[in-house]
């Protein structure tokens, strides 16, 4: 049933309407869009900063790096091993007593030890036991016969009681650890030594 061309001119108008819709509403999508747009760049951006400073941390854009040229820890399957061409580790002492301190004191000493081997000794890490440890060791080789000197400063905040600290130190040697410590008494403050 025909309507007398009433047809085509409610889908002129309906169209007419919808295209009015679709130009009113256009600035209102466009700030809508702009808007998710920003939270998405607000919540990339720090994510990307931190990207970049983290990958520009060390400075000048040069890294120390230790060789492996020199490290020859020649261990094998079947464990023929000439232990005497290897460096080896001879500390002074492998414990150090500081005594009693008191709660926050912060004390530093010093571990010496001679590479008795017939090779290099190189340290590649050391690590204290906790964070209230922290050594300090030499970087470079230590040749044959040559001495070097680990240092390590205890942090006593926070801490109470009897203390046994230890610094593991990774080496070319075998084994290859080396367990030095830190032993003595924290005090609570008001408590005579």
């Amino acid at each position: 049933m025909s309507l007398n061309g009433w047809d085509d001119k409610i889908i002129d108008i309906s169209l007419f309407f919808l295209i009015h819709l679709v130009v009113s509403l256009f600035p209102y999508i466009c700030i809508l869009k702009l808007k998710i747009m920003k939270k998405v760049l607000f919540s990339i951006t720090p994510i990307v900063i931190g990207i970049v400073l983290m990958s520009s941390c060390g400075g000048n854009g040069e890294q120390e790096t230790l060789s492996t040229d020199i490290i020859d820890n020649p261990t094998t399957a079947n464990g023929n091993v000439d232990k005497d061409k290897l460096p080896h580790f001879e500390f002074v002492e492998e414990v150090k007593e500081f005594g009693q301190i008191t709660q926050g004191e912060v004390i530093s000493t010093s571990f010496r030890f001679r590479n008795v081997g017939q090779s290099d000794l190189i340290i590649s890490s050391a690590q204290g036991s906790c964070g209230c440890t922290v050594p300090e060791w030499p970087k470079e080789p230590i040749k044959p016969g040559a001495e070097g000197v680990v240092d390590v400063t205890f942090d006593s905040n926070g801490k109470n009681g009897m203390q046994n600290k230890t610094i593991t130190l990774v080496a070319n040697t075998i084994p290859n650890t080396k367990v030095i410590a830190l032993k003595g008494e924290v005090l609570a403050p008001g408590i005579d030594k």
